[in-house]
C-alpha cells in the first residue's frame, strides 16, 4: 500500500531534514564520543516546534498528525539517534500522556513549557526487577495529606540526569497488582527526588541514561495524571505513540545505513573497479533498500491509522518490530560493506551500528513485541471463528 503525503506533510519532513543535516549531523560524532547532551539543540527544536509536534497550538504545541511527527522523526535520527530518541519520549510519552490524561489545569502548568521546550519530559516505568512486566514494580505512592510520597527506584530513565518531568508510574494498591498502580506527574525540584548513576552504553551516548530513586519524594496531590488505579491504562496509551516513535527512529537510522553503504560502495575500488559492481554486493544492498522501504510503510501504516482513531496497538507492535529489526539488520550489513574501515569509530557506521541496537529492548523487546501481536492476531480469528 503506497501513501500520498500532503504538501503540509512534506514541508514538515523538508524542514527536519534541512534542520538535522545542518544542526545536528555535524555534531553527532562529537556527541557520541563526550557523551555530550545536546541541549542547544533541544532548545532550537523548541523554538522550531520539534518538541510539541503533537501537542494542540492552544498549549504551544504545533498541533500536527502522527504521520507528520514521524517524518520528521525520522529525520532527526538519520542525523543523530541521541537526540531522537529525547524527541521521541519527549513528545510521544511525557507530552502525550499529559494530554490525554491530564486535567486542564495540568495541561496549561505542564503542556506549555513542554511543546516549546523550557522542559524536557521523560517516562519512568521500568524498575530494577520489573522491565517487561510492569505489573510486579515496587514503587509505591501513599496518600498523607495533600501529598503523595514515592518511595522506590526506577531503572534506564532516558534524560534521567537532565530531563525536568517526569511521567512515574506507582503502586498505591500493590495488592492489586496493575489495577494498582496510578501515573503522577514528577518534576525534578521535588523534594525526596534522587538521580543514580549514569549509565555507561554502548551507544545513544549523548542521550543520558540512569535510575532515578524515590526517598519519600513528596508529590501533591493535584499532580496524579487521570485517576488512581488508572496508572497502567495511562502507560499503555502512551506505548502505542512510543513504539511508533520508536519504528521512526530505527527507520531513521537505518536509512542513514544504506545511505553510507551505497555511497563507500561507489567509492571503494577493488580488483581495479568500484565494489559496487560486484553481484554479491549488489544483492546485500537490494536487500538492505527492501527493508528500510518495507519498515517505511509500516511505520506509515500505523501512524495514519493512529491519526483515524482507530486501535492501532497491533500496528504499532509491527513497526517497532520489524524497523528495530530491520536497522539492527542493515547497520550490521553496512558495517559488512565498509570492510575493516567501519569497525572504526573514524566512519559513521560504526556509531550506528552501537546505536541501533538498543531498538530492538527499549520500549518493548522484540519478543514482547510478538506477544502483543500473537494476541491481536489470535484473538482476531477467535471472533472471527465465533461469526
Amino acid at each position: 500500500m503506497g501513501f500520498s503525503l500532503t504538501k503540509e506533510q512534506l514541508l514538515i519532513q523538508k524542514s527536519a531534514r534541512e534542520f538535522a543535516r545542518k544542526e545536528l549531523l555535524p555534531k553527532a560524532a562529537d556527541r557520541d564520543k563526550n557523551a555530550e547532551y545536546p541541549a542547544d539543540s533541544l532548545k532550537m527544536m523548541g523554538e522550531l516546534g520539534f518538541l510539541g509536534m503533537l501537542v494542540p497550538e492552544k498549549y504551544g504545541g504545533m498541533e500536527v498528525d502522527t504521520v507528520s511527527y514521524a517524518l520528521a522523526l525520522t529525520e532527526i535520527a538519520y542525523a543523530c539517534a541521541s537526540t531522537a530518541v529525547i524527541m521521541s519520549v519527549h513528545n510521544s510519552l511525557a507530552c502525550g500522556c499529559i494530554l490525554s490524561h491530564g486535567t486542564e489545569e495540568q495541561k496549561q502548568k505542564y503542556l506549555v513549557p513542554l511543546a516549546n521546550g523550557d522542559y524536557i519530559g521523560s517516562f519512568a516505568l521500568s524498575e530494577p526487577e520489573a522491565g517487561s512486566d510492569p505489573a510486579s514494580m515496587t514503587t509505591t505512592a501513599k496518600r498523607e495529606g495533600d501529598y503523595y510520597i514515592l518511595n522506590g527506584t526506577k531503572r534506564w530513565i532516558t534524560g534521567g540526569a537532565t530531563s525536568y518531568l517526569f511521567i512515574v508510574l506507582a503502586k498505591t494498591n500493590p495488592e492489586e497488582r496493575h489495577k494498582g498502580v496510578s501515573a503522577f506527574i514528577v518534576t525534578r525540584d521535588m523534594e525526596g527526588f534522587v538521580t543514580g548513576r549514569k549509565e555507561d552504553k554502548m551507544g545513544l551516548k549523548a542521550s543520558d541514561t540512569t535510575d532515578i530513586i524515590f526517598d519519600n519524594c513528596k508529590v501533591p496531590a493535584q499532580n496524579l495524571l487521570g485517576k488512581e488505579g488508572e496508572g497502567f491504562y495511562v502507560a499503555m496509551s502512551g506505548l502505542d505513540a512510543g513504539r511508533i516513535g520508536i519504528a521512526a527512529q530505527s527507520l531513521g537510522v537505518g536509512w542513514a545505513a544504506l545511505d553510507l553503504a551505497v555511497e563507500y560502495s561507489k567509492q571503494r575500488v577493488q580488483f581495479g573497479r568500484p565494489i559496487c559492481e560486484n553481484q554479491g554486493l549488489r544483492w546485500m544492498i537490494a536487500d538492505m533498500a527492501v527493508d528500510v522501504e518495507a519498515a517505511r510503510l509500516l511505520v506509515l501504516n500505523a501512524a495514519a491509522k493512529k491519526d483515524r482513531g482507530e486501535m492501532c496497538s497491533k500496528e504499532a507492535s509491527m513497526a517497532k518490530l520489524f524497523a528495530s529489526e530491520m536497522a539492527n539488520r542493515v547497520t550490521a550489513n553496512a558495517l559488512q560493506i565498509h570492510g575493516g574501515y567501519g569497525y572504526t569509530k573514524e566512519f559513521t557506521i560504526e556509531r550506528l551500528y552501537r546505536d541501533a541496537r538498543v531498538f530492538t529492548i527499549y520500549e518493548g523487546t522484540s519478543q514482547i513485541q510478538r506477544i502483543v501481536i500473537a494476541n491481536e492476531v489470535i484473538g482476531d480469528k477467535k471472533k472471527k471463528k465465533k461469526k
